[in-house]
């Protein structure tokens, strides 16, 4: 165990907690983790204590439905019969470990110990939605905008105008809402109330570059899909490609709702591989009923390393929709699934040979080139908020580089130009996409006069 001791020398790569000053590797909370565990609680919703029927007769444990079975102390049968009593709360988090603690053998007690993780998954969604909400207007009737946890908050004078604002959310991305009022106050004289109307929204939980597993219902409806696909777009539906088929298909609000999936990763999980090998896949098997393949992609099959494995031989082989743009040396960045642990209903159901080693979802550029050369930008919704944190900012250059790469998410979203950046070629040397300048809009400022009449000082 190491000691710390204070000095005011900090080691190379580290911070202080925001709330008690120890020194800390940086994290998207920039707070330590006693700190964190004081003010969050993540495992709110997940029971501490649960009732498993032993048998003393037979020694055998009950599952339901109607089922008795024989488990050794501490094994992973009766770790797993544990864990499916809390199975419902744990899906709304992500379990990374799970393991008994000791207790007297003939103590009536188990104790499990588990390590849960929660973050947000789908802020490029909201990143998205922003622009969105600023390119149409639908902010100006707002009297107050304000970012919460995992969203935000609109505050309106008018009933009207939230419900515009709901429509117009309904129509933009794939969406839910609940609509509430409470009564603020009422004159009993002129039968007058005076109602709070709030309408909470809630957007689907996936964004572009996610890995989702589908269940078998809904693969099957969407003309016998493989399970595991990649996330490629979130506009007024969820845009799905299958990496090892090319198959596309798009999945609308309702029928998410109806048939409900997360993303197996969070993108702070991806990792970088070299490409060792890549073939394109020219004849492509189709089973009966499959559905649309999509021609703006090439099927390739890979072998692929990390670049943090390049001491050793070992190389993952896998398909990929990304076979038109790689090429043998190339960086690429994916998901390694053979060594995750996925915390997911329906993976857990898969046959292992249907879940592939490594998924991967795109090709890898010097993100500090590409921000320094990017002669472009977006403006943002005037709300209260608190300092952006690291993830925050991955989260939103992410974001931006999506709208490099995607020409069908770009259009919607008014680009300006940033004149103080020099104005290069539309192609940097690494080949990394670039927004072209006849897609952007001039920032213009329109000034006002001492009587307010704006445009004054142009028509002078």
């Amino acid at each position: 165990m190491e000691y710390m001791t204070e000095s005011t020398d900090r080691s190379p790569g580290h911070i202080l907690c925001c709330e008690c000053g120890v020194p800390i590797s940086p994290n998207p909370a920039n707070i330590c983790v006693a700190c964190l565990r004081s003010k969050v609680d993540i495992s709110q919703g997940i029971p501490k204590q649960v009732s498993v029927s032993f048998c003393k007769q037979c020694e055998r444990y009950f599952q339901p439905p109607g089922t008795w079975i024989q488990c050794a102390l501490e094994s992973r049968e009766l770790l797993a019969l544990c864990l499916k009593k809390i199975k419902a709360p744990l899906s709304k988090v992500r379990l990374v470990d799970a393991g008994f603690v000791w207790t007297e053998p003939h103590s009536k007690r188990l104790k499990v110990k588990l390590t849960i993780q929660k973050e947000t998954l789908h802020k490029k969604t909201f990143y998205y939605l922003e622009q969105l909400i600023l390119k149409y207007g639908m902010h100006q009737n707002t009297l107050r905008i304000k970012e919460i946890h995992d969203g935000l908050d609109f505050y309106y004078s008018s009933k009207q105008h939230a419900q515009k604002m709901v429509e117009f959310l309904q129509c933009t991305v794939p969406c839910r809402y609940k609509a509430s009022q409470r009564l603020i106050s009422q004159d009993i004289h002129s039968n007058t109330y005076n109602y709070k109307s709030t309408f909470s929204v809630e957007i689907v939980p996936v964004c572009k570059d996610n890995v989702v597993c589908l269940s078998p219902k809904l693969a099957q409806s969407l003309g016998n899909m493989n399970q595991i696909c990649v996330c490629i777009r979130v506009t007024s539906a969820i845009h799905l490609i299958d990496p090892n088929t090319l198959q596309v298909a798009d999945i609308d609000g309702s029928t998410f709702w109806s048939h409900p999936f997360n993303s197996l990763c969070h993108p702070k999980q991806l990792e970088e591989f070299i490409v060792m090998e890549c073939s394109t896949v020219r004849d492509i098997k189709r089973a009966a009923g499959a559905g649309m393949i999509s021609k703006k992609h090439a099927l390739g099959e890979v072998w692929v390393q990390k670049t943090s494995e390049m001491n050793t031989d070992k190389q993952y082989f896998c398909r990929t929709h990304l076979g038109h743009l790689l090429n043998p040396g190339d960086l690429v960045l994916g998901f390694d699934l053979a060594n995750c642990n996925l915390n997911d209903e329906h993976v857990n159901k898969m046959n292992s040979d249907r879940v592939p080693d490594v998924v991967l979802i795109k090709k890898s550029y010097d993100r500090t080139k590409r921000q320094r050369r990017r002669n472009w930008k977006l403006k943002e919704l005037a709300r209260e908020r608190e300092n952006m944190d690291t993830d925050d900012e991955r989260q939103y250059q992410d974001f931006l580089e999506d709208l490099e790469e995607d020409e069908a998410i770009r259009k919607n979203v008014n680009i300006y130009r940033d004149s103080t950046i020099p104005v290069e070629s539309d192609t940097d040397d690494e080949g990394a996409p670039r927004i072209s300048l006849a897609e952007m809009l001039e920032d213009l400022h329109i000034s006002q006069d001492a009587t307010g009449e704006e445009g004054a000082s142009m028509m002078t």
